[in-house]
């Protein structure tokens, strides 16, 4: 409880504490502005019809165009609006561990701007959570949406993280989803720079439930997402949660020394027998390009792990808040 002291008077003035939500939404805006209008008169459509009070965390990821304006001028309506302005962009991750950081709700939801995560379904999440589950998760039943070769890319994806994570990460499900409160402060404890927020969500575990929907496609604006971009997440995803791709190497090497000797074996023989050393200039060229190549790929994912471990070292701020607009 905060006291309030007059000067004039000198009496101290008792005042309540602030009431904590039911609900906070988290949501990341990255040079959205085409899309924050739109947003909350959807998003607003459903909460005012929900029983619960609410909270929504604004977080402006560095948007270079007049997202952080159009947030401002939804806050006039929207008193339950709070923003966070990066001091520049930091990514999706980022965004979003600074949402939980600031949310206050007894239950968290991240959702996306861009309303392929329906804000319809936050009320059966609602639902679930007060049967007694932890973590509600929203699973996508169908991604026509999205290009084939996107489909392709992120079954693999699933399927090779789950086969050698240490973790499962649930299939065609994304950052959209229920977290209780116990949820949010034990994602909060885990302290790594370097974040695959997917994987964190899984790591923590819980109770866990999950409704299902088609998921639309993008009403405005255009994804920030590229190919490239989502390689790399995926090389984050699979390298945040798993040492496989270093201990393969050790089978490879091996593998590699086994059939060196082997052939090996098989030239003596062969000349001894038949007076015939192993012919071919291009065969030994093959083999020694296949041993640079793979030691190449090897000094490459190991160079993965330890720059993730240097990017660990400094221990820089996750994100940097230039504004906070309550």
């Amino acid at each position: 409880m905060t006291r309030s002291h007059s000067e004039s008077d000198k009496t101290h003035v008792l005042q309540a504490p602030p009431v904590r939500p039911e609900l906070s939404l988290v949501v990341p805006f990255y040079n959205e502005a085409e899309a924050v209008d739109v947003f909350f008169g959807k998003i607003m459509s459903v909460l005012e019809n929900i029983s619960c009070s609410f909270e929504i965390i604004c977080i402006n990821d560095g948007s270079t165009d007049d997202t952080l304006a159009r947030l401002v001028g939804q806050k006039e309506n929207i008193l339950q609006i709070k923003i966070i302005d990066f001091s520049r962009n930091f990514g999706k991750d980022a965004a979003m561990t600074a949402g939980l950081d600031y949310a206050s709700g007894k239950c968290v939801i991240p959702i996306d701007s861009d309303l392929q995560d329906p804000p319809e379904l936050i009320i059966k999440m609602l639902d679930k959570w007060e049967q007694g589950f932890d973590v509600v998760l929203a699973k996508r039943t169908d991604r026509s949406e999205d290009s084939l070769f996107k489909r392709i890319t992120a079954y693999l994806f699933y399927k090779i993280c789950n086969l050698f994570s240490d973790i499962e990460l649930p299939e065609n499900v994304g950052d959209f989803r229920l977290l209780d409160r116990k949820v949010v402060d034990a994602i909060k404890q885990c302290p790594e720079r370097k974040r695959f927020m997917k994987g964190l969500f899984a790591f923590a575990g819980f109770k866990t439930a999950s409704v299902e929907y088609k998921r639309p496609a993008r009403e405005v604006g255009t994804s920030k997402w590229n190919y490239w971009k989502l390689w790399n997440y995926a090389i984050d995803g699979l390298t945040s949660f798993s040492t496989f791709p270093l201990k393969i190497w050790t089978y490879i090497g091996g593998f590699i020394t086994l059939a060196s000797f082997a052939g090996g074996m098989w030239i003596l023989i062969r000349t001894l027998l038949y007076g015939i050393d192993w012919p071919g200039y291009a065969s030994l060229m093959t083999i020694m390009l296949f041993l640079g190549g793979t030691q190449m790929i090897s000094l490459g994912l190991i160079g993965e792990y330890v720059g993730r471990i240097y990017m660990e070292s400094k221990q820089r701020p996750i994100y940097i808040i230039k504004d906070i607009i309550e």
